[in-house]
Parts: structure tokens; sequence; C-alpha cells
């Protein structure tokens, strides 16, 4: 990992959602709202940002059979990892690179109920 490259990139889909929460939070700052869940949440995203160009390898990898079909499907990603965020919310995450790079790869970023849903739990 030393002397490489790394890379936080967000995936379609991810991006939007981000770009929308920081949308959220721009609004809720002009309106004088100090504290609230898309604060907390865009924070804790943030800060995953920085611990991730500083130990990609920071998250709880998924095993591989439990990685989701849709996320290999459309993503071609053979690993995934997660972080937890506040109020149940997780980040998932894929790794590639070669000798120069790491990448690290925003998949998305769920609560708990469609994060069951993604991973076919009950």
């Amino acid at each position: 990992m030393k002397n490489k490259d790394i890379r936080i990139v967000f995936s379609r889909d991810a991006n939007e959602q981000y770009l929308e929460l920081n949308e959220v939070v721009g609004l809720e700052i002009k309106n004088g709202v100090e504290t609230s869940f898309h604060q907390s949440l865009l924070r804790a995203i943030d800060r995953v940002k920085e611990l991730l160009r500083s130990n990609p390898f920071v998250g709880k990898q998924v095993h591989k059979r439990l990685i989701p079909k849709q996320y290999i499907q459309k993503y071609g990603v053979d690993n995934v990892w997660r972080i937890e965020l506040p109020n149940r919310w997780r980040l998932l995450y894929s790794i590639y690179g070669d000798e120069i790079k790491i990448v690290n790869f925003i998949i998305d970023f769920c609560d708990h109920k469609k994060y069951d849903k993604v991973f076919g739990y009950k």
C-alpha cells in the first residue's frame, strides 16, 4: 500500500444519492437547521472517505457467497466491504487496483431496510 495512489470513486447511483444528500444538508443549513439526521449521515460518509484514503481495508469484508448478484452484474465486483454508518445505515464498497493505485469504489449507502433487501435478509 505504500506509495500507492488511493482513490475514492462513487458509482453513478451512489454519487447521485450523495449529491442529493449534500443538497438537502445545504438547504437545512440555509434554513437554520443545525443538527439533523442528514447532516450526521453526510459527516459520517465524509469521514469514511477519509478513512478509506488512509486504509482502503478499514471495513468488514462481505463473504463472497453473500455478495448480491445485482452488484456483481451491475458493477462487475468480486469483493464487497461494508462500513457501519449512523442510524443503522451501511456504506458498501469494493476494492480494486494495480501496482500504482488502489481504488475504493463506493457502490451504495443505504438504510438497514434496503440493506436487508439487497442482501436477501428477512
